[in-house]
């Protein structure tokens, strides 16, 4: 069988036809190229499903909370509009693993800064300053930690929240570990636990909800400082310098102010200054 020579015309409309193709399927996500100059054709953000007032995947898809709207408006800043972002559920055992593998681009999933994780990851912020504290109902007589002595307490199966009451604060505590904080919310409400001990943001937003608003107060105890940060992936020095700026730019313009109130406003969260970029509070 001959092959027919093809024309100098014909192999300039097939280069032309394959360039074209090469450009149309070059539909990949910010992620995976590596890119960190944004308005690709979407991102993928790590932050946690379950946590109302930080980070809440809601029963009609979307989602809510104060990460999120961190991470929203970090994105807008790489040049990513809200229907170019997907939402990745990013479990806190998992978040350096997703960073490495390149899973997400970037998480904000009330993710503490601490030695042991920044080696293995960058941090950008911090841009929320928190504390271990207990929440309590409204009429509650608990005031400080030392009066969880003989009272049940209740924290999440495996946390140190609840171990640092129990070891430091009031040994003497009954400590209930559940297996998650929605468990301990709902323990409380029905009186079978006297406090529930995490991060004070992840109780006013428990506290915030609809069905719980004006039942229960944060005692206000700072039991430990949680400087709350967005990684990256290490090395991605880029990437973190746009997102530092997009946090100092979200604190100036007032849009900080904004989704803290919005998101822990109905629980009466007396929240720390916004942080300044860099600066840790140990």
């Amino acid at each position: 069988m001959k092959l027919r020579k093809v024309s100098a015309a014909s192999a300039a409309v097939l280069a032309l036809a394959l360039a074209a193709t090469a450009c149309g399927s070059d539909d990949k996500d910010d992620t995976s190229s590596g890119s960190t100059s944004g308005g690709g054709d979407k991102i993928k953000i790590g932050i946690k499903y379950d946590q109302p007032g930080l980070g809440l995947k809601e029963p009609d898809g979307s989602f809510s909370g104060f990460d999120v709207d961190v991470a929203t408006y970090v994105a807008k800043e790489l040049g990513y509009e809200p229907n170019q972002i997907t939402f990745v559920e990013t479990k806190s055992a998992d978040r350096e693993n997703a960073l490495s593998r390149g899973d997400v681009k970037f998480i904000a999933a009330t993710y503490s800064i601490n030695d042991k994780r920044a080696a293995l990851v960058d941090f950008a912020g911090p841009y929320l300053l928190a504390h271990q504290d207990l929440l309590v109902k409204k009429d509650s007589k608990i005031a400080k930690g030392a009066d969880l002595n003989g009272k049940n307490l209740c924290s999440v199966a495996g946390s140190t929240s609840a171990q640092n009451v129990k070891d430091k604060i009031a040994p003497d505590a009954n400590l209930r570990e559940n297996s998650g904080y929605s468990e301990c919310i709902a323990a409380l409400q029905s009186g079978a636990v006297d406090a529930v001990t995490t991060d004070d943001s992840i109780l006013a937003g428990f506290a915030a909800q609809d069905k719980y608003k004006g039942q229960f107060k944060l005692v206000g105890e700072k039991l430990s400082n949680e400087n709350y940060g967005i990684g990256v992936k290490k090395g991605d020095k880029a990437t973190l310098d746009k997102i530092n700026a997009a946090l100092e730019k979200m604190v100036s313009d007032g849009a900080w102010d904004t989704a803290v109130k919005e998101n822990f406003g109905p629980a009466e969260y007396k929240n720390e200054p916004a942080p300044k970029v860099g600066v840790i509070v140990k």
